[in-house]
């Protein structure tokens, strides 16, 4: 009795009723594939017991390329992520490519798509708003390591730092300076969604639990800025136009940098203490000393590409490692001044 034949791309496409490049796109988990496509391709990828990925693979080999999104490359953290990724691939024949998202949600998910269209063997992803469901999806047929963000995955590895522990240090530090009036400056309320995993969600729950613990509940006060360092100048600029607190807790470096510039140009560079986090270079330089949270961006971004190596090499169980942060004391903050008495 002969064998039955395989089952091909061009059935799959026969039994759903749509072209080879539509049950291409699903294979591929590219972008802009609707729910209903999706559906029916998959429905008629089941019925006949058709392998996508083993056929892909057989097919294209390995390309030696890693890919790493990033939301935005202006941030100097990223570049200690870059350089760490570099590291672990010397005496590899792996080369990196960077697929950039300068902003968030659906460009995440495109430079993610770029990279895997690009058949590169492995992808790190950093942008904060891409679906666990979506990387699930997409780890089924590329290795996947989400850097950053806190989540349960199951087809792909985390690697993080520990935001708990960094903002728990964070504000210690700066209630061990005298301080109460402490603002939050962090990011939008979409990346800073309760029970998202992202890190400055976790940052901004950790802010709040500690000043409520702290008996400063009605001190409480968080400014919501951009991507980017001139937005959180311009958002600490209309803070201080409205308020001044005695220290601003900021969610990243680059951020920080901006409410740095905000307050020299308001005279009040030595009245206002600062915390940033990533401990970026710059950030240790005299003229800025910057206190700010180290979460060892290079090792981060080692620890990804090995991770990454480790899942081509066919590791299945997924692997979610953190880092332990430690604060960087510098000029940036101080004891709180005493105000004078009547």
């Amino acid at each position: 009795m002969a064998q039955a034949r395989a089952a091909t791309i061009e059935d799959v496409a026969r039994e759903a009723g749509v072209s080879r490049a539509a049950v291409s796109k699903v294979i591929r988990n590219a972008y802009g594939v609707s729910p209903a496509m999706r559906e029916r391709v998959t429905a008629a990828i089941e019925a006949l017991d058709y392998r996508p990925r083993v056929a892909a693979r057989a097919m294209r080999g390995s390309s030696f390329t890693l890919g790493i999104e990033m939301p935005h490359i202006g941030n100097p953290f990223f570049t200690k992520i870059v350089a760490g990724a570099t590291a672990a691939l010397a005496g590899t024949d792996y080369q990196l490519i960077i697929a950039p998202a300068d902003v968030d949600g659906e460009e995440g998910v495109r430079a993610i798509g770029a990279l895997a269209d690009r058949q590169v063997d492995g992808i790190v992803a950093i942008s904060p708003l891409v679906s666990a469901e979506w990387l699930e999806r997409l780890a089924g047929r590329v290795p996947v390591v989400m850097l950053g963000r806190h989540d349960n995955s199951t087809a792909y590895d985390t690697v993080t730092g520990d935001d708990v522990e960094g903002t728990r240090l964070v504000m210690e530090h700066l209630f061990e300076l005298g301080h109460r009036r402490i603002v939050h400056l962090t990011r939008s309320e979409e990346v800073t969604r309760p029970g998202s995993g992202n890190p400055h969600a976790l940052r901004l729950e950790g802010y709040l639990e500690r000043m409520r613990e702290a008996g400063y509940a009605d001190d409480i006060r968080v400014v919501r800025t951009g991507l980017d360092e001139e937005s959180a100048r311009l958002d600490t600029l209309a803070l201080l136009d409205d308020d001044v607190p005695t220290a601003i807790f900021v969610g990243n470096d680059e951020l920080a940098f901006g409410a740095l510039r905000a307050l020299a140009e308001h005279g009040l560079s030595s009245d206002v203490s600062v915390v940033g986090y990533d401990d970026v270079d710059i950030a240790s330089y005299p003229a800025i000393s910057l206190t700010s949270v180290n979460q060892a961006g290079e090792a981060m971004g080692e620890r990804a590409i090995r991770l990454l190596l480790e899942r081509i090499q066919g590791r299945t169980d997924p692997i979610h490692f953190s880092v332990e942060p430690s604060l960087k004391v510098r000029d940036s903050t101080r004891p709180v001044a005493v105000e004078p008495t009547a």
